[in-house]
């Protein structure tokens, strides 16, 4: 009897350590596969895409991003050195309008050219995986605009940042991660407001934001050129690309530029894009293309995902609106002024009844007649950059030419991307454990 207690006390405690063994078992898987979202690999097929493109997963990697697009594309370094296009994800959420960051609160998506160091990716971040782009930057902080903690991040949530589904982030985070492992320092995040082509340069010309849109324009163009890392600095509260100062001397963010060198090469290739995309933009202005301002109830998403029946998305009463091209006025002196949709109805009116009075018979010729003329073009402005010098609708000035006008002020914009911050809730986050969530995931 006593043999056969002890036996059963024997197996009680064995049970008791195998449970407790398994208990612990569980947390630690738990906490594991939190843990290892930082850790998954790349997919075989992006692996296979890298074979076909001439670069390997341990190769430099460049982000460029388009908010109006909506698209996030990664690239990456062949053997010779030059970028090359390796994917583009759709892009879940972004919030604010087109147009930089500006303050703390103000919900935008910065735009500019940033760095990502390996001291900013967050493996334990609150929405799945994330790291911080990098702002504000040299330029931004030149400019007095505030904020940080803006992060590319899962979960279809914005609140200023650029925002992928999980399984996105998880990918991007371990093509960031493989790059880090191969050597690389800092990985250069371009964020754009749209494709800088012809087409949206001569379609946005008069937008508040033009002349800042056209430095963006000269970076892409260098990248686009060369297919290299732009060099990118700061001076007299401006960026310039792919030069140096002459001297010894530094770039200062906020005093006057100093004599600076370039590549030749480089220089005249850039030029070549500029005087090219220049010389469409023109055709397009020819052709009729008017002038617009685009409006967001707050920011928007990738087409892909309309109806993805998305579990987490933030804002879906704003997405539902959608953008609105606001029509400006290029009016006397280059003012732009957004025309009032009751303005544009009025117009649209008037226009039918031109079309219905055409059809009517025509009165007897008048034996004057009145020659039409154009004006002729106001004297170009003279900037620093290559644009100015080779291209009309090129010009840092907000007082520009007649032909493209000058970037008027938020003011006269409706309504303008750095209007008031409201009282808008965060983004929903994940049920994790405080711990789990770092400083910097709040955006």
């Amino acid at each position: 009897m006593r043999f056969k207690r002890a036996f059963l006390a024997r197996i009680g405690g064995l049970a008791l350590a195998v449970g407790a063994a398994s208990l612990l078992a569980g947390c630690e898987d738990s906490m594991t596969g939190s843990a290892m979202r930082a850790y998954y690999p790349v997919p075989p097929e992006t692996l296979a895409l890298m074979r076909n493109k001439d670069t390997s997963q341990n190769a430099p990697v460049l982000i460029r991003t388009y908010k109006k697009e909506a698209e996030l594309e990664i690239w990456k370094m062949k053997a010779d050195g030059h970028y090359t296009h390796l994917k583009t994800f759709p892009m879940c959420r972004w919030s604010g309008q087109l147009g930089p960051k500006v303050r703390e609160g103000d919900r935008q998506v910065p735009e500019g050219f940033y760095s990502i160091t390996p001291g900013q990716m967050n493996p334990n971040s609150a929405y799945y995986l994330s790291f911080n782009v990098g702002y504000p930057n040299a330029l931004d902080r030149a400019l007095g605009h505030t904020g940080g903690s803006i992060m590319v991040h899962g979960v279809c949530s914005s609140a200023g940042c650029f925002s992928m589904t999980d399984q996105q982030i998880a990918e991007i985070y371990a093509l960031a991660r493989d790059a880090f492992n191969g050597g690389q320092r800092a990985i250069q995040m371009q964020s754009y407001p749209f494709h800088m082509n012809a087409e949206n340069m001569a379609k946005y010309r008069a937008d508040p934001n033009i002349a800042f849109w056209k430095q963006l324009k000269e970076g892409s163009d260098n990248f686009e050129v060369t297919e290299a890392e732009v060099n990118v600095g700061v001076c007299d509260k401006h960026y310039i690309f792919n030069q140096t100062p002459a001297g010894n001397g530094r770039l200062e963010p906020t005093e006057p530029c100093p004599a600076l060198k370039h590549d030749d090469t480089t220089w005249a290739q850039v030029e070549a894009k500029e005087t090219e995309d220049g010389a469409k933009v023109a055709e397009l202005v020819a052709q009729g293309v008017k002038p617009v301002h685009t409006v967001y109830a707050d920011g928007g998403q990738h087409p892909s995902f309309a109806n993805s029946n998305l579990p987490e998305v933030s804002r879906p009463d704003a997405l539902a609106q959608g953008p609105v091209d606001i029509a400006l006025d290029e009016g006397k002196g280059g003012k732009k002024k957004p025309v009032p949709p009751a303005v544009q109805l009025a117009q649209a009116k008037a226009d039918a009844a031109k079309q219905t009075q055409a059809q009517l018979p025509a009165a007897p010729a008048k034996p004057e007649t009145v020659a039409a003329y154009a004006p002729a073009p106001a004297e170009k402005s003279g900037g620093d950059s290559v644009l100015n010098r080779v291209m009309w609708w090129k010009s840092s000035d907000p007082q520009t030419t007649a032909s493209t006008a000058a970037a008027a002020s938020p003011a006269d914009a409706a309504p303008a991307a750095d209007a008031q911050p409201v009282n808008v809730p965060l983004p929903p986050r994940r049920q994790i454990s405080q711990a789990s969530a770092t400083p910097a995931d709040q955006h």
